[in-house]
């Protein structure tokens, strides 16, 4: 005959109906006290079960993740011991109030963080209550009573009282519950950040690519002017008859062209316009305002020191929030294997009852109208055709999932770091080259112009340095902003702006 224990820890077979076996002890008697005996019980049967007691898992420490001692596109040998701090608020190394003053802005009233923010507070909710599940519940009751049953007269009956419950957390299956709804609870605070990061990038790169957009528009603005002035020459000389009307020809098409170029540009620097208008949750006009008051600014691509110390990518990416997300997330999905795993086992409760019961309303105040009623109860699976088993494999494939997905995010997290890298140390060289070539091509002009003006050279000649000079100066601005763009992405791909120990809720 099988005890007790072995019927408890016995394997559940994997086909047939589901059957829970129940005991109870109950004792209704409203004088006889009932803890002497039905308290044992539960501990006695609660022993007896503990051999097989599964202990709630415990939450992984550390993943193992394809990380590489340095970055292959590093100049630098890494820098031990950096901490998420160094990159807090990048954005005041560009030394521009007014993107430090829209990035705040946009942390503040922008809906998809405000949408996180949300999010989080629902998570933590969520875990409050499954925290408070682990303690005993207590209701307070009251109920009145009329009653006739054939010709008797009609019966009353009165009770109030208070009644206790609670379930005894002995295979760890509500812990991990907790555990679960914690660790969820942390990936949304670092899913929170992860927004927040992306956010103020965003914000970043669209200003700058406005402010390089404005210099852009005062280089062909300023090209259109000295083309019109060689196109001025021009009909000068070929009214003198010094020249064809082939250069006048010419020169009309040259300045025509430069000036289809800045319709272009004016709608790009309004579709920016917008966006940002969007990002930091303003309205356009009060963005214009703001843009137009620095009139020094206009034009000025912000600009920051490239030489960020690269810490150790093992230390880097764990300052990322969506890798501690991810990390959160196996944390969470680690805790549901143990709380379908203690779901095999037997659960107890607890619950009595305390309170007065009587006939008549002044019969409640006597002593002898005490009620009080204990009861005590374990429930053992016994056989539910491999149902809980599945529970237990289907959490672990989702264990698996969430395991993958964190690697999947760190060799993400590696390539946003690497292209940052690569583009960032691509346009360093480019902006030189450029720079040094608009110079050249600035001279060039105007020997070029000067020299046309003496009648010493052809016009094809003019035409051709001017190009040269449009295109390495737009080059020069372009290549400036897509720098600092590179840079403000290389901040983004080392978790920059956000630290693991702030409290996310409030920008």
């Amino acid at each position: 005959m099988a005890t007790l224990h072995d019927l408890t820890c016995r394997n559940t077979p994997d086909t047939g109906s589901a059957h829970n076996s129940t005991v109870n002890a109950i004792d209704p008697s409203p004088l006889m006290p009932t803890t002497s005996w039905t308290a044992p019980l539960v501990w006695l049967v609660a022993a007896a079960l503990g051999g097989c007691a599964v202990q709630p898992s415990s939450l992984p420490t550390g993943l193992d993740a394809p990380v590489p001692a340095r970055w292959s596109a590093a100049t630098a040998e890494p820098v031990a011991g950096q901490s998420a701090t160094v990159l807090a608020q990048w954005w005041r190394r560009f030394n521009d109030p007014l993107l430090t003053a829209l990035v705040a802005q946009a942390l503040q009233s922008n809906t998809d963080v405000r949408s996180a923010q949300a999010a989080l507070q629902q998570s933590r909710a969520l875990r409050d209550g499954k925290a408070a599940g682990l303690g005993p519940s207590v209701n307070a009751s009251a109920s009145a009573q009329r009653s006739r049953s054939g010709g008797n007269d009609a019966a009353d009956a009165f009770q109030v009282g208070f009644d206790a419950s609670w379930e005894p957390d002995v295979f760890g299956g509500q812990r991990s519950t907790l555990n679960a709804a914690e660790a969820d609870a942390q990936a949304a605070q670092a899913s929170l950040a992860q927004v927040q990061v992306s956010m103020a990038a965003e914000v970043a790169v669209t200003y700058i690519d406005l402010r390089g957009l404005q210099a852009r528009l005062t280089i062909a603005r300023s090209n259109l002017a000295a083309q019109m002035e060689t196109l001025q020459i021009a009909r000068w000389r070929a009214q003198a008859g010094l020249a064809s009307s082939l250069d006048v020809e010419q020169a009309v098409a040259a300045s025509e062209q430069t000036s289809a170029q800045i319709p272009s540009l004016i709608t790009s620097l309004a579709q920016d316009l917008s966006s940002l208008a969007v990002l930091t949750g303003q309205p356009q006009a009060a963005l214009q305002s703001s843009l137009t008051v620095d009139a020094a600014r206009v034009g000025l691509v912000p600009q920051a020191a490239a030489n960020l110390a690269v810490a150790f990518p093992a230390q880097t990416l764990r300052q990322r929030p969506d890798v501690s997300a991810a990390e959160y997330r196996v944390s969470a999905a680690l805790a549901r294997v143990a709380q379908a795993d203690a779901a095999r086992y037997p659960s107890f409760q607890i619950s009595g009852s305390l309170g007065l019961r009587a006939l008549t309303l002044g019969a409640l105040t006597n002593g002898a109208s005490v009620a009080q009623a204990l009861l005590a109860g374990v429930s053992v699976p016994l056989f539910d055709g491999g149902a809980a088993r599945a529970q237990v494999r289907a959490q672990e494939a989702a264990l698996e999932q969430a395991r993958l997905a964190y690697q999947s995010t760190v060799l993400k997290a590696l390539k946003d770091v690497e292209d940052a890298l690569v583009a960032l140390q691509g346009n360093t060289e480019r902006l030189a080259r450029l720079q040094a070539a608009a110079g050249a091509a600035a001279n060039a002009d105007l020997l070029a112009r000067q020299r046309y003006a003496s009648g010493l050279i052809d016009f094809r000649t003019v035409l051709d340095t001017q190009r040269t000079l449009l295109a390495t100066q737009d080059g020069v601005e372009t290549t400036r902003a897509s720098l600092s763009a590179d840079l403000v992405r290389l901040y983004k791909a080392l978790g920059g702006g956000w630290t693991p120990e702030a409290d996310t809720t409030t920008p």
